[in-house]
């Protein structure tokens, strides 16, 4: 009798288990919102490789119970290019902004083998089409930032200095005709942690160039996405926080982007911890760096993002998953 009743027991504390560990990654995930589905997208995302899930880019909405805020914000995991860290990076950083009455998206694009112009193209998509439908999420459109960790940081702060200028390469971006790409894709704030900035010289990310650019990239290219010489009067105020020995991005990309906004008096916030860690998220579990959020939120309330009366934020917690189980998406890492 025991015998047959062990393997039952096992699953009910597995399944308890699981249980447990998704509500400390905060609310059920809500349904992807593909990017490009429908109209002139027939045939799939624009330079998809596939008809597969790695090449269908979407998103998550994680709409608050309660609102205190119109503001709203597209929230960017990392990953290096590779894959997309949507646990600790980007569900458990949504349900933060939501138990504080905002409304966030987490975005899972397209990553390798796809290279640049795809991953900047899916974050602009995901900006576009927030704005296009902000009345049904119950956002203010003008009041959509961006917050993007490690390489989501490049494609953040690429989105805050490229969207609205010129470059000198073409995109892949769907053709005009399609309304959602008659909206703007340039944040109105950013929230950039532990960031990846420049694709060039000894401060870049190598696999982050690699995986974006490729692996001998034209250094015209490698310039004009080393984002922190795209910095104008025009880029959006920005909270950036990282540490100073982070052995994978070097602190240089913060200092350097901070340095250009200061340059072009736009509002900034720099927090550099005295420490040595790369991809923590909220960092609940790290003594040193768990006080970042307080700061952020801080922020937050200081360019009237969110209201003085807001919700408390949460406590700190521990790390959700890298990649939920049984999750799937263009992010997911490759075996």
């Amino acid at each position: 009798m025991t015998r047959h009743l062990l393997p039952k027991l096992c699953s009910l504390l597995a399944l308890s288990l699981a249980q447990l560990l998704h509500a400390q990654a905060g609310a059920a995930i809500p349904p992807p919102i593909y990017l490009y589905e429908g109209g002139l997208y027939l045939h799939g995302a624009p330079g998809a490789l596939g008809d597969n899930e790695a090449d269908k880019p979407r998103m998550y909405a994680f709409l608050p119970k309660t609102r205190s805020t119109s503001a709203a914000v597209l929230v960017i995991p990392g990953g290096g290019y590779e894959h997309v860290a949507m646990g600790h990076e980007g569900f458990q950083l949504a349900t933060w902004l939501n138990a504080q009455g905002m409304a966030a998206f987490v975005l899972d694009y397209r990553v390798a083998p796809y290279r640049y112009p795809v991953e900047i193209d899916d974050g602009r998509r995901a900006i576009r089409l927030i704005r296009a439908h902000a009345v049904e999420y119950g956002i203010d459109p003008n009041r959509l930032g961006v917050w993007g960790s490690s390489a989501g940081g490049h494609l953040a702060s690429s989105l805050g200095t490229h969207c609205e200028s010129v470059t000198t390469t073409a995109t892949t971006s769907p053709a005009p005709s399609d309304p959602v790409d008659s909206q703007s894709c340039k944040p109105a704030f950013m929230i950039l942690e532990y960031p990846v900035i420049s694709m060039e010289g000894p401060i870049a990310h190598t696999g982050s160039r690699k995986n974006l650019l490729g692996p001998d990239p034209d250094p015209a290219l490698a310039h004009e996405y080393s984002n922190q010489f795209a910095v104008t009067a025009q880029t959006p105020p920005t909270f950036i926080w990282a540490t100073t020995n982070d052995v994978t991005v070097p602190v240089e990309n913060s200092l350097d982007f901070y340095r250009a906004l200061e340059r072009a008096h736009v509002p900034a916030e720099l927090h550099i911890y005295d420490y040595a860690d790369h991809g923590c998220g909220l960092c609940g579990s790290i003594v040193p760096l768990s006080t970042w959020p307080l700061l952020l939120r801080n922020w937050l309330l200081q360019h009237s993002y969110l209201p003085p009366n807001a919700p408390p934020m949460p406590a700190p917690e521990p790390n959700s998953a890298v990649w939920p189980q049984g999750l799937a998406g263009p992010g997911e890492s490759k075996p």
